[in-house]
């Protein structure tokens, strides 16, 4: 059932166009509109090897991620007292 509405703007020519082809299939604009998004979106959808690259990009990128390495190992633990103290050094009045 549908229950969603879209509305978009388009030119008289193409308007003209999808009326003349709803009356020729003998079916409703919106129908036809129907099945012309949905063939787009099958055309347009990720295909198996676009999802396969982006798999391989993301174990590549992986590996680089929390490769940064410090002296203090409990650095993110104090991290707070850390700023503030560089803060109030900063702006010590």
């Amino acid at each position: 059932m549908k229950t969603e509405v879209y509305s978009w703007r388009l030119s008289s020519e193409l308007k003209s166009e999808l009326e003349r082809e709803a009356r020729l299939r003998k079916a409703s604009v919106s129908s036809v509109l129907d099945v012309a998004i949905r063939n787009w979106l099958k055309k347009s959808a990720v295909s198996d090897d676009e999802d396969e690259e982006q798999r391989r990009l993301h174990e590549v990128a992986a590996k680089s991620l929390g490769a940064l390495a410090g002296r203090n190992p409990r650095r993110s633990e104090t991290a707070r007292k850390l700023v503030r103290q560089r803060l109030g050094r900063r702006y010590a009045r």
